[in-house]
């Protein structure tokens, strides 16, 4: 299937597919650990996000640096259209290295959301805006002089999962999946099939087939 830019590929993703039906043509692929882990959550309900992975380090620091927020500022001026920033933290709960207005600069450029492994803060204006943010967890410290954004666009582990500059990013209340930039275009593919066989299944199972007369039929569960 062909679409004319990366928007419309990725507000097709948004709408139609959902993280288990990616994650199940991964594993059919042989692709088993792309689910990030199950403590990275949508910080506020019904957040959905699709979009090219732009990537960012951070670790925790015990002293108050002179431009502590330089690399920071960069990883998101450097964002782009239809990018979604994910940030490892090595897992930190020393501070909350995301808010509202780095979220309002994000979308500025163009972002479409956030991945953070690790605590944001200011959720309720996030919300409001419906910044589409995935965290482990809240708490209202500033980042100055506890964590440090090392750079950004390299590769990074955020969620367990190994997320390379340019990698498709998918998340919703399920959890976040990460597609290598390599097999997208057919991961994708695939996953748009399986979400219409999960259709045509779901229609017959509320007729009244039975569930292992359909599975037999389409091979679908």
């Amino acid at each position: 299937m062909k679409y004319r830019d990366d928007k419309e590929l990725f507000d097709t993703m948004e709408h139609r597919l959902y993280s288990s039906v990616v994650s199940d043509i991964l594993d059919s692929l042989g692709y088993r650990n792309q689910a990030m882990r199950a403590d990275i959550n949508p910080v506020w309900a019904g957040a959905v996000v699709a979009g090219r992975a732009h990537t960012c380090l951070s670790v925790d620091i015990y002293e108050l640096k002179e431009n502590p927020y330089e690399n920071e500022i960069a990883a998101v001026d450097t964002l782009k259209p239809n990018d979604v920033l994910v940030a490892g933290t090595n897992c930190s709960t020393e501070t909350a290295l995301w808010g509202e207005l780095l979220s309002t600069a994000a979308r500025a450029r163009g972002a479409r959301g956030a991945i953070v492994d690790g605590y944001t803060r200011d959720v309720v204006r996030i919300r409001d805006m419906k910044f589409p943010l995935f965290a482990t967890g809240t708490r209202p410290l500033d980042s100055k002089g506890r964590s440090i954004v090392l750079e950004h666009g390299r590769p990074v582990k955020c969620g367990g999962v190994m997320v390379n500059e340019g990698d498709i990013i998918l998340a919703d209340i399920d959890g976040v999946v990460v597609v290598p930039h390599a097999i997208a275009q057919e991961v994708i593919e695939k996953s748009l099939e399986k979400a219409s066989a999960e259709d045509t299944v779901r229609d017959e199972l509320l007729g009244g087939a039975l569930l292992g007369d359909v599975y037999r039929k389409y091979g679908v569960l």
